[in-house]
């Protein structure tokens, strides 16, 4: 008889063990359920490098980069006009990192070298071939052009105004109003040619057509 008491106890303890063991793994399994509800998970994000399963071969933009601009100088050569001289300009191009003495160098080494092949269409240079810039500064009070001897040698009245303009002229390319100070081989040029043209010192566009009528 005690026996079979202990049997039903122990069969009674076992079942309600295990009905334990069932509401807690219930439980457990509903709460999972039910937090897996409210966190879904988040989406997977396509990188911007990848686009329909195949990677992108796009290359990345670039600026381009502007080109250097440059400097433009200007070389006077003179053209006939019929009964009369016009002073006319040829552009001359130089490096955009030019200081105003390299630019105006650079028209000089144009204007200077052979007229067939230097000079605009239709112009001519009165100054001999075989004159060379010796200098060139730009200061404050004006641009200062040392040529060599060669300058002042041949060609009558009309000739000596030409080449005399054409140095005025070019000198100042980049500003009409600058003032000129011309020399031959160092020393200020006063007289010009056999007759002796004078030259006012500084001279200027204004003053060169002033004084000299081509």
């Amino acid at each position: 008889m005690q026996k079979e008491t202990k049997d039903r106890l122990s069969r009674g303890w076992v079942a309600g063990v295990s009905a334990l063991v069932l509401a807690v793994g219930a439980g457990t399994t509903w709460l999972v359920a039910n937090q897996r509800t409210a966190n879904p998970p988040a989406p997977s994000e396509t990188p911007s490098s990848v686009q329909n399963g195949a990677p992108s071969t796009q290359e990345p933009t670039q600026t381009p980069t502007a080109p250097a601009t440059e400097v433009r100088a200007q070389a006077f050569y003179l053209q006939d006009r019929g009964g009369s001289f016009a002073l006319v300009p040829t552009p001359v191009q130089v490096a955009s990192k030019a200081t105003p003495e390299q630019a105006l160098e650079r028209a000089f080494t144009r204007l200077l070298a052979s007229p067939s092949q230097s000079a605009a269409s239709n112009s001519f240079s009165t100054i001999p071939e075989a004159t060379q810039l010796r200098s060139l500064r730009v200061a404050e009070d004006g641009i200062y052009v040392d040529l060599s001897e060669e300058f002042i040698r041949g060609g009558g009245s009309t000739s000596m105004m030409g080449r005399l303009g054409q140095v005025v002229y070019t000198a100042t390319s980049f500003d009409p109003q600058a003032k000129v100070w011309i020399s031959v081989s160092g020393e200020p040029l006063t007289l010009l040619g056999g007759e002796g043209l004078q030259v006012p010192q500084p001279i200027t566009r204004e003053s060169f057509k002033r004084e000299f009528a081509l």
